[in-house]
């Protein structure tokens, strides 16, 4: 059996958010909660992430990241090296971009190293927090699966990503 550990994005993912939605989908997704939301250390996050997943195995891990989230899975696997059974990561962004003005300590770039696990990346061609082409970049660099669903905004809720149907599918192909 896969176990799916979320792990959102800044300001974490609301009641409408799809990865509240996958969430509720089933008791082998799971949440990972961090410390601190909106003012985000990249060291407690990734601390947060290899606790989180401490007596499971790695082989039936699979990681759902959004937004800040997907950095946080590239600077985890960076760190620690697990090779688990797989990564989602829908709507990264870009730390690097001049308009990404958040207060975040140690997100101050992407990491561009290869994962040594299967990922795919879901963008969308006019994602306020992303490039199409810088997206593709990041996804060239972890070796991930690139999807590019069209103009879908940041692909939260917000863009009227709430049950996300098209994403569960994807997932499933992780296994």
């Amino acid at each position: 059996m896969s176990y799916y550990f979320i792990i959102p994005g800044l300001g974490n993912s609301g009641p409408d958010h799809w990865q509240t939605h996958f969430e509720k989908s089933g008791s082998h997704f799971i949440r990972i909660n961090q410390t601190e939301w909106d003012k985000p250390a990249s060291k407690d996050w990734i601390e947060t992430i290899d606790r989180a997943l401490v007596g499971y195995d790695p082989a039936d891990v699979i990681l759902i990241g959004h937004s800040l989230g997907c950095t946080a899975i590239a600077n985890w696997a960076k760190e620690y090296q697990k090779k688990i059974k797989g990564a989602l990561l829908v709507a990264p962004s870009d730390l690097e971009a001049p308009r990404y003005t958040f207060d975040t300590v140690g997100f101050d770039h992407v990491p561009l190293d290869k994962f040594n696990f299967k990922s795919i990346m879901v963008t969308s061609a006019n994602d306020e927090w992303v490039t199409l082409e810088r997206a593709r970049f990041f996804a060239e660099n972890w070796g991930s699966e690139f999807i590019n669903i069209g103009n879908a905004g940041h692909i939260n809720a917000a863009s009227g990503f709430g049950e996300w149907p098209m994403g569960l599918e994807i997932l499933k192909t992780l296994g």
